[in-house]
């Protein structure tokens, strides 16, 4: 069983801090913030995303107008999600952390496409102002990276993390998320095995 917690962090990006760092640092402040109040046997897993291209960190736009300028950014090109997690064993007191790097590569919506997503309203509360999953819009030409990492959460990484716990899930994860999404992940079992960060 498990209960979804929401923790209130400040988000804002530290000077000189690279996207790898920011999202861990975010992901463990924000487990730290909920163990507080967590059961002793409880584990608690935190992630932050970030959306990065250029080395700059997209975050969520403030406006239509943000939303409109950072998807013309991205339009035609890949860039980068990290994916930072924290996982936390309240009694030990014991933090993991996994780090995920995903290449995304956007393809070359229109502008007519680009206008009806963002009138849509949904890029106003995402990273980088898309969401890879929106059954309309499609925004990435292709992956060849960790999909659910993309969509804030890489399964494989925290079944990794959970398993220096002696946490073992007893579905196939692996092939839960792909059938879910629709994907055929092929870093699924590179990571599973420890061989790659993403």
């Amino acid at each position: 069983m498990f209960n979804i917690s929401v923790s209130d962090v400040d988000e804002s990006q530290l000077e000189g801090e690279t996207p790898g760092e920011y999202v861990l640092r975010l992901a463990k402040e924000k487990a730290l913030a909920i163990a507080e109040k967590a059961h002793p046997e409880n584990i608690v897993v935190a992630a932050d995303t970030a959306v990065v291209d250029g080395g700059m960190i997209l975050g969520k736009p403030n406006d239509m107008a943000e939303a409109e300028k950072m998807l013309k950014q991205l339009r035609g090109h890949a860039h980068q999600v990290y994916t930072g997690l924290a996982i936390y064993h309240v009694r030990q007191e014991k933090m993991l952390t996994e780090l995920c790097v995903t290449d995304v590569p956007m393809r070359s919506y229109s502008d007519d496409e680009l206008s009806a997503y963002v009138l849509s309203g949904d890029p106003l509360d995402k990273a980088g102002a898309y969401a890879i999953q929106h059954p309309n819009f499609k925004p990435v030409e292709s992956m060849q990276g960790c999909y659910a990492s993309v969509m804030g959460l890489p399964l494989c990484h925290l079944v990794r993390a959970l398993r220096k716990f002696d946490v073992h899930p007893s579905g196939d994860i692996s092939a839960n998320c792909q059938n879910f999404l629709s994907y055929d992940c092929p870093v699924t079992y590179a990571i599973l095995r420890g061989e790659t960060a993403g």
